[in-house]
């Protein structure tokens, strides 16, 4: 059993920055993060590789969020810079299931997650 706990979210003007953590209590494999906007299914953002450190991230987030992990922890991070309206969410963290491919982004190859934390960016 894996518990997935999100933390650093809130409410930023556009242009801002936020940091989320994701703290994992027990074994996991790759971590990801995954957002729902409002009215919206859930979508991913961006991943880890546990061994190779190897990352990817959604074209709508690429050269603003920044993926990063500690696996002595184990955390996974998300750097969120240059925010705009379109990135509120509630963000979710996830573990990928043991044989799934790196870097995957359906939430069919994640097999735990957090609860979710809000964040919001206003114009």
């Amino acid at each position: 059993q894996v518990q997935l706990v999100e933390s650093g979210g809130g409410l930023v003007q556009a242009g801002g920055s936020l940091r989320l953590s994701c703290a994992a209590n027990g074994r996991t494999f790759s971590l990801a993060w995954f957002r729902q906007p409002p009215g919206k299914e859930r979508e991913f953002v961006a991943a880890v590789s546990r061994n190779s450190g190897n990352t990817f991230y959604a074209d709508s987030v690429k050269g603003r969020f920044t993926i990063s992990k500690d696996n002595a922890k184990p955390a996974v991070y998300l750097q969120m810079d240059s925010l705009k309206p379109e990135d509120t969410a509630v963000y979710f963290c996830a573990s990928k299931r043991m044989g799934a491919p790196l870097g995957s982004n359906v939430e069919e190859a994640y097999d735990y997650w957090g609860q979710g934390i809000q964040v919001t960016v206003s114009s």
